[in-house]
């Protein structure tokens, strides 16, 4: 039975559920549960804290899990990403007083706040600074202001935390960061099952099907709009001038193909959702 660590709480827990749920697998009905048997599918399900996971999975005692890819580089587990999930997106950036800081290089020597020091000392490492970092839980931005730090970084989104406390973004990005599936091994019997499942559910999140009728003549034209996969597929109508084509269009791109498509001459132009898919 392939042994599934899930995150139990916080910003990836809910979604990894949700996508766990449409790729068909059973998950807990008590969130208080500890594990979930599904002998439907032959997995069993631990549900821990997000940033034990890759510790866990790295160790052997989990075949697989799902976490933050920020939370597998800081834990410098054995673990490694068997793909990305789409979801959970975060950006890690260094920030200091404004003014004090102009490039990576200015951290030489100073405190650097973290909540990711395996993550940050890995960074600075690699491109040859050498900074004293200060581990905190969580809350980094305070850091500077109540003197235990001279910068920080931090997952940031519109930087506005930051400036609250006086501070401004700096330097290059340190991780683009989202939820990811890892393991310590890919031999597992069902982690290939559970993976194409997995990016079933993201073909169906981000592609729709176009349905629509146009006349053979025109048909080049509407397909160069809609190319699907592989290619889309052609039945014929009743009427022989016309045909029915179907194809995948990503959802994103839904109503500015619809336009196209009725300005190229077809007509009767439906979409629908897709609710699982393999590719």
């Amino acid at each position: 039975m392939l042994k599934v660590a899930v995150p139990n709480k916080g910003s990836l827990s809910e979604t990894a559920a949700e996508m766990l749920f449409e790729a068909g697998y059973s998950g807990r009905r008590d969130p208080r549960a500890l594990n979930v048997a599904d002998p439907r599918n032959d997995v069993e399900f631990f549900y821990l804290r997000p940033r034990d996971i890759a510790t866990y999975v790295g160790s052997g005692a989990l075949d697989v899990g799902i976490t933050g890819r920020d939370l597998l580089l800081d834990s410098g587990s054995e673990a490694r990403e068997i793909a990305s999930l789409d979801f959970g997106e975060s950006t890690f950036r260094f920030a200091g007083p404004a003014g004090a800081f102009d490039s990576l290089e200015a951290l030489e020597g100073v405190r650097v706040a973290t909540s990711y020091p395996g993550l940050v000392g890995g960074f600075l490492a690699g491109n040859g600074v050498t900074a004293r970092l200060v581990a905190l839980d969580g809350a980094v931005e305070s850091a500077v202001k109540l003197g235990v730090a001279d910068a920080v970084a931090d997952v940031v989104s519109t930087g506005s935390t930051l400036r609250a406390q006086g501070l401004e973004i700096f330097g290059p990005v340190i991780l683009e960061s989202s939820a990811v599936l890892i393991s310590a091994r890919d031999d597992l019997p069902g982690i290939h099952t559970l993976q194409r499942r997995l990016q079933g559910v993201l073909v169906a999140r981000q592609y729709v099907l176009v349905d629509y009728d146009v006349p053979i003549r025109l048909l080049d034209a509407a397909t160069a709009v809609t190319p699907g996969i592989e290619s889309p597929t052609i039945s014929p109508l009743h009427d022989p001038e016309w045909v029915a084509v179907r194809a995948m269009v990503p959802r994103t791109e839904t109503n500015h193909v619809m336009d196209q498509l009725y300005e190229i001459g077809a007509r009767a132009i439906l979409v629908s959702a897709i609710h699982a898919a393999r590719i």
